[in-house]
């Protein structure tokens, strides 16, 4: 989307996907107009049909020959809830530990395949196979849509893992920012919750994810995204904190790796800090990694470093998967 004015924008079609677009092209100019200009369409885009036709998303790289790929296989009926199978070519005789892999985007926006350098691609190189995932965004289906859906496509995961060679015990969920925030619902939601299908995951790797969503939906860490994503309503602070996190934190937790950038003022990192207190104070395993000057979504070379730490979390806990001999040498 190209840069717009404000006088321009108002004519353009209310999707979250055209109001995220016009955020991030005037993030360094008139802050405050554009901040309350947002906030005032937001819900006039949530309350739009929710079944509109979906812009294709920007697709994979191209993908080193050791690497297969099954795209778009449906766990849910809905237009947006389907995952890519990726896995090596030349597997293991042995079953395979496997990662379900969500995307960020504030709940309101993105697609699977961009979290192929920073997430899958690390998984893949060191045996891993994985399910990369779409899930409904807020124009599609408000909260709790997105959480359902990551539930239900590790629930389908699971259901299939012995298919692609993989060891349901050794299964591992992991995303970014809105994706890390699905990734430990999927990991702490219990079924009381009442929110889909629990699975025993082995492991969540939490990167700057939200654990609060309460914290987003007013006052000073205020989010556009959040408030799309949330809908109004008289029980919006109770489904809020019904997707939150924080809510579920108890003993019988999976072993929690949380990484965020100590810099990161689009997620507070108080956040991440609050969780990791909760998590040892309930004796869950956990470890809470903070990179100095990035900020949210920091770059590929940052990760590179992460992820030395992340397989070694792992590995403390048993999961480690076969390194592929046809991959680049993995960290």
């Amino acid at each position: 989307m190209p840069v717009q004015s404000a006088a321009n924008f108002v004519k353009l079609p209310i999707t979250m996907e055209n109001i995220f677009s016009f955020a991030k092209t005037r993030e360094h100019a008139g802050g405050l107009f554009c901040l309350a200009l947002l906030l005032t369409l937001v819900p006039a885009a949530w309350a739009a049909p929710s079944h509109r036709p979906i812009r294709p998303h920007a697709d994979y790289p191209p993908l080193p020959n050791w690497i297969s790929i099954q795209r778009n296989i449906h766990y849910d009926r809905y237009p947006l809830t389907v995952l890519d199978i990726l896995r090596p070519k030349k597997l293991a005789a042995a079953e395979v530990p496997g990662v379900v892999v969500f995307h960020g985007g504030g709940w309101v926006h993105s697609g699977k395949a961009t979290t192929y350098r920073a997430l899958c691609l690390p998984y893949l190189k060191r045996g891993f196979v994985v399910a990369n995932v779409d899930y409904r965004v807020a124009s599609q289906a408000p909260a709790p849509a997105a959480v359902t859906d990551a539930l239900d496509a590790t629930h389908w995961f699971f259901e299939h893992a012995r298919q692609y060679h993989v060891n349901p015990k050794e299964i591992v969920v992991a995303g970014a920012s809105a994706g890390g925030h699905l990734a430990l619902m999927v990991g702490m939601t219990p079924p009381s919750a009442d929110l889909g299908p629990v699975s025993p995951v082995a492991a969540v790797v939490d990167g700057y994810g939200i654990t609060d969503v309460v914290e987003l939906l007013n006052g000073p860490h205020r989010q556009f995204w959040a408030d799309a994503w949330v809908p109004p309503g008289p029980a919006r602070v109770q489904l809020a904190q019904k997707v939150s996190p924080l809510t579920y934190v108890r003993h019988d937790l999976p072993p929690i790796f949380i990484v965020q950038g100590a810099e990161d003022h689009t997620v507070p990192v108080e956040q991440s800090i609050r969780l990791h207190d909760a998590l040892n104070e309930d004796g869950v395993p956990n470890e809470l990694v903070f990179v100095p000057n990035a900020e949210h979504g920091f770059p590929l070379a940052k990760w590179k470093g992460v992820d030395v730490k992340i397989f070694a979390f792992l590995k403390a806990h048993g999961i480690v998967g076969p390194r592929n001999p046809e991959s680049p040498a993995a960290n």
